[in-house]
């Protein structure tokens, strides 16, 4: 059976006979815990930031070239190799994944993605927390997850309201590539999807 850990708080360990032995332990684990989650949440952080500006670069001069709908048929054959170009660069696994998915290989597939979804979706209720992300750990891997909102009004022109943002001739575009598409109804400021990368923990 698989052992899922969110490394958002970190938990107590267990007591041992000797206490006083154990509060020690207990202590250097903690603050180890807390090290490796602050580097993992930094790094994640990093290549999501960067991936994220890859993808919005090259989906703007697509926009820029093609019009709104050549920049969905852009995204359809395009933008999975500019992640996988990103994964190689940073040697990660680097993906997203959303409750609403365009592409269908994007849905909340495994109970961690799901997990993931749940969180994040609290902290964008709380404006206390500038950055929406978190570690989560199953069995020996590390995965990292953050916030994709809808952030520019940009962004609406793909995924906002058809009539209203989304013109017809884009939405007749996405639903030719797109037959199972979910993405679409948005408002700004909206949680429209993950970053989930599986981190190298051995670098």
């Amino acid at each position: 059976m698989k052992k899922t850990v969110i490394i958002l708080f970190i938990a107590l360990l267990s007591a041992c006979n000797n206490r006083s032995s154990n509060i020690k332990d207990q202590e250097m684990v903690k603050e180890e815990q807390v090290l490796d989650t602050a580097k993992f949440l930094a790094i994640g952080k990093e290549m999501a930031s960067q991936t994220q500006q890859i993808l919005l670069s090259n989906v703007s001069n697509a926009i820029k070239e093609f019009g709104v709908p050549g920049a969905v048929n852009f995204c359809n054959t395009k933008a999975v190799y500019l992640t996988d170009s990103a994964s190689e660069m940073f040697m990660a696994q680097i993906g997203r994944v959303s409750a609403k998915n365009r592409n269908p290989n994007n849905a909340l597939n495994t109970n961690l993605d799901k997990t993931a979804w749940e969180e994040i979706s609290k902290m964008m209720a709380d404006k206390v927390i500038t950055d929406k992300h978190l570690i989560l750990q199953e069995d020996n891997e590390v995965y990292y997850y953050k916030a994709i909102p809808i952030a520019m009004p940009a962004c609406l022109a793909c995924h906002g309201e058809v009539g209203k943002d989304v013109s017809q001739e884009t939405f007749d575009v996405i639903k030719s590539v797109y037959p199972n598409d979910k993405a679409i109804g948005y408002e700004m400021g909206q949680l429209r999807g993950l970053w989930k990368i599986k981190l190298n923990t051995e670098l």
